[in-house]
């Protein structure tokens, strides 16, 4: 599986939240300064490339929807993530959020609780 760009994983959140979208239903829902519709076409069209997305075509009209389940890219993300910003460690990865307060000693007991009782 590629790596996406920032621009190309906006577009999946959108896609995957969507289940299938024209580009202009996209357009719609682009929070930030929005790209003009050939731009996103082709971002589009380059997902489609690295296989995350098909399309249903109707004329010279394309509807898009995801191939690639969000849960599959995220499981990938998050283990490159972890490998590469925290030397493969979890441990490592908990104690930078702890560090940073980013999560709280009730959330660390919670996290803890789901463990012991997977074990």
């Amino acid at each position: 599986m590629q790596k996406l760009t920032n621009k190309e994983e906006e577009i999946m959140q959108i896609l995957w939240r969507l289940k299938k979208a024209f580009v202009k239903e996209v357009i719609a829902e682009i929070k930030d300064e929005q790209p003009h519709y050939n731009t996103l076409s082709t971002i589009i069209r380059n997902l489609e490339d690295k296989g995350f997305v098909s399309h249903h075509a109707y004329g010279n009209t394309h509807q898009y929807f995801p191939i690639v389940k969000m849960e599959e890219y995220r499981k990938r993300f998050m283990n490159t993530a972890i490998e590469t910003y925290f030397n493969s460690s979890y441990k490592n990865m908990v104690s930078f959020f702890a560090e940073e307060e980013k999560i709280s000693a009730d959330e660390l007991r919670e996290i803890l609780a789901i463990i012991e009782k997977k074990n």
